[in-house]
């Protein structure tokens, strides 16, 4: 279900397109419900609320025409229902019920006679969550809301056993169920769990099953919400990975995405975080102070101070501190990238170095070469941008400019402060004559002209 106009967000953007841990928060459920071997899945949204940026491939799309209640919600896919062998309902805004509690839900349903199973958890201070009521040989009688006054009486409000919002359903009887529910409460809305009533009169059961987790009934309704939402996805997240093998050195101030993949035996230092669809190789070591986005760092490979924005990091490579490599930046195995460089859209080769204060825009640089400080690949002349080649085991002397498009041949030099404009054959120096002209005097004659200014 994620149909929830989201009012209390206060956003232009719906409620179920909010990232957890860099994820749509509608995604959440979709995917922990697809490891537990759900098969079709569909979305029941708004009208006009477009939410498929946040939807994993192959989700169905069905349209609540009102916003009447989560009754009205699971109505609208009827038609789906009736094509179906069982029906999980999930909600959109509880991102985190898990892979496990799912499947013990299903697995609980599957070895029960119940028509329903909805899952449950018991709580010491309730609120305003729906309250289970059970028969005497514990099935489940109905569900009685507690969202506002004269929903429940005294009594049913002193029970602990809460709905979490959960269900699995036959098909067949859930369908039929469907045309009995009311409106009849204090909020004029459809509830589904009133049709567990029509399910035990037309002699089906209903099962509950209890969960461990709380994670079932942290809901988003609003920023604070979203925030604790957040908060836990991000424990889990970095738990996981440590107990998969990743040394994170201080998880209080580490940042990970939920679709970020990390090898065993990397090391994340402290204040890194890690985002989008990134992977670090085993032995790679990425921190402090680093942030990683949609890039790829290989095995045995080190980033040290430095932002990396969709770019790739092959194995063996060093990286920073203090680099910023753009989107297009590949480092071929054991290449470095090193103090106050930047590179965007370049090739650097195997074992070759750029290592410090240098740009390099556009460019492709051969294996074993190595790049002077100060160098400047200049890749844009006002009106396109050319790309820079040099070749294999070339030595660019410090402070070179090199005014793209121009090639440098394999094993060539170029001389420190060289303007290269034109290519540079194999093997060759490239030398810009800037005759050096002393003005001898200078100083004082300066210093006396300021004089006689200040005097005038």
């Amino acid at each position: 279900m994620a149909a929830g106009e989201g009012t209390r967000m206060r956003s232009s953007t719906p409620k179920m397109l909010h990232p957890v841990c860099g994820r749509a928060m509608v995604a959440w459920p979709i995917l922990a419900a697809r490891k537990a071997d759900a098969g079709r899945v569909a979305a029941i949204v708004s009208p006009g609320r477009d939410i498929s940026a946040g939807l994993p491939a192959d989700v169905e799309t069905v349209e609540q025409p009102e916003a009447d209640g989560t009754g009205g919600a699971i109505r609208a896919a009827l038609p789906l229902i009736e094509e179906a062998e069982t029906v999980l309902v999930l909600s959109g805004d509880v991102p985190l019920v898990s892979t496990e509690t799912i499947a013990g839900l299903l697995e609980a349903h599957a070895d029960s006679p119940a028509a329903a199973t909805m899952l449950t958890i018991e709580l010491d201070d309730p609120g305003s969550y729906g309250r289970v009521l059970r028969t005497e040989s514990g099935q489940v009688e109905r569900v009685v809301e507690a969202k506002a006054a004269g929903d429940a009486d005294v009594d049913q409000l002193a029970i602990r056993e809460i709905n979490a919002g959960t269900y699995v359903f036959d098909a067949p009887p859930l369908a039929a169920a469907l045309a009995s529910l009311s409106n009849n409460n204090a909020q004029g809305e459809y509830y589904l769990p009133d049709v567990f009533p029509a399910l035990r009169d037309a002699g089906h059961s209903v099962a509950a099953h209890l969960a461990d987790d709380l994670a079932v009934t942290m809901g988003v309704n609003n920023r604070v919400d979203l925030a604790a939402v957040e908060t836990e996805a991000h424990r889990r997240l970095l738990e996981q990975h440590m107990l998969a093998g990743v040394t994170v050195v201080d998880p209080a101030s580490t940042w990970i995405d939920a679709g970020v993949e990390i090898a065993a035996d990397a090391r994340v230092e402290p204040g890194t975080s890690l985002r989008g669809e990134t992977s670090v190789g085993a032995h790679a070591v990425v921190g402090p102070l680093t942030t990683l986005i949609d890039s790829d760092v290989g095995i045995e490979s080190t980033v040290v101070h430095s932002y990396l924005v969709e770019c790739e990091v092959r194995d063996g490579c060093s990286v920073g501190p203090f680099a910023y490599l753009r989107p297009g930046a590949v480092l071929d195995a054991g290449a470095k990238a090193g103090t106050f460089v930047e590179i965007k859209n370049s090739h650097i080769g195997k074992s070759a170095k750029v290592p410090h204060l240098s740009y390099i825009g556009d460019a492709d640089i051969g294996p074993g070469t190595n790049i002077g400080a100060g160098t400047i690949t200049a890749n844009y002349d006002g009106f396109r941008k050319s790309r820079t080649v040099i070749g294999v085991d070339v030595r660019i002397g410090v402070d070179t400019m090199l005014i793209a498009p121009v090639e440098v041949g394999d094993s060539a030099y170029t001389a420190a402060g060289a303007v290269i404009k034109s290519d540079v054959p194999e093997g060759a120096l490239a030398v810009s004559e800037n005759a050096q002209r002393n003005i001898d005097g200078y100083a004082a004659a300066k210093a006396a002209k300021i004089r006689e200014e200040e005097s005038s």
